[in-house]
């Protein structure tokens, strides 16, 4: 991702929504660090009904999680669509390639597990 991309990250947070621009390296944090959630990135585009789907499986695990979506065909994101145009939806683990086409529940859940046992582990 570009440090001028426009994607944004939606953090909930006790009833309240913070709005932090993914290119903003503060902005990052404080989600991450007020959330101490994974971040899951998902490139797609308009429209993506594989995408569509896609959340849909995710939608049971979305209190673990803060979804980054990435727009692959902003033109700040030239470098993602060139890499993915052929393969969303792609996503994404705290910005490690985790799967790509389909959700694969089982490798996201063993993967979403260690990250948060590592993360209760440092606190």
């Amino acid at each position: 991702m570009t440090e001028n991309s426009r994607t944004m990250i939606f953090c909930f947070l006790s009833r309240t929504v913070q709005l932090a621009s993914a290119s903003s390296l503060l902005g990052r944090l404080l989600c991450s660090a007020s959330t101490n959630k994974p971040v899951l990135t998902l490139f797609t585009k308009k429209p993506c009904p594989l995408c569509d789907e896609a959340k849909e499986a995710l939608e049971p695990y979305k209190r673990r999680f803060i979804l980054q979506e990435v727009d692959i065909t902003l033109p700040e994101n030239s470098a993602w669509y060139h890499k993915y145009k052929y393969d969303i939806p792609v996503f994404h683990l705290n910005g490690r390639f985790l799967m790509k086409h389909q959700v694969d529940i089982q490798k996201f859940e063993d993967q979403l597990t260690k990250l948060e046992m590592h993360n209760d582990g440092n606190h």
